[in-house]
């Protein structure tokens, strides 16, 4: 039985630099994006269908999405979050160091423009880029700002032992 909304889940890589804490996160791809930046940023994650567990969907995704393989650490549970347009979307955080330089982003398909008959491909996430997390929350999905507290607050919690 397939469930009435979407779902999505991906993989928040985050990195400590000096005192700030940097979150990864991409630029969503094709020509509905391409002069936003407010809200056009995101976690890198797809959907997945009934029989695909989240974790492994958000691995999936990673790889599809940016064209590497999805870090080994430790993974925090960021939760879920309800965007906007009804999808679920559920994220885990990793700590990891990667260079946005190495990305290969995925494509996907769509007429553009509109009813013109022409299919053009686009990137998934035409950039991606590091972020502090206050900047992150100026630029990221509204919806998903919530997996940035849930890790700043993790990272409260999990500072170095005395």
């Amino acid at each position: 039985m397939s469930g009435r909304g979407r779902r999505s889940a991906g993989l928040l890589l985050f990195r400590h630099t000096g005192t700030n804490l940097e979150v990864l996160l991409g630029h969503m791809g094709g020509p509905f994006f391409a002069r936003r930046v407010s809200g056009a940023w995101t976690v890198p994650k797809g959907e997945y269908e009934d029989g695909e567990s989240p974790w492994d969907a958000a691995r999936r995704e990673f790889r599809e999405e940016l064209g590497l393989p999805p870090p080994d650490g430790e993974a925090v549970p960021l939760g879920e979050v309800r965007q906007s347009g009804g999808k679920t979307v559920t994220v885990w955080a990793i700590g990891a160091d990667l260079d946005p330089a190495a990305i290969v982003p995925g494509t996907f398909t769509m007429e553009w423009p509109p009813k013109s008959g022409t299919v053009r491909e686009f990137p998934e996430l035409d950039r991606v880029d590091w972020f502090t997390l206050d900047r992150a929350r100026e630029v990221i999905v509204t919806a998903q700002a919530a997996f940035l507290d849930r890790l700043a607050e993790h990272s409260n919690h999990d500072g170095p032992a005395s």
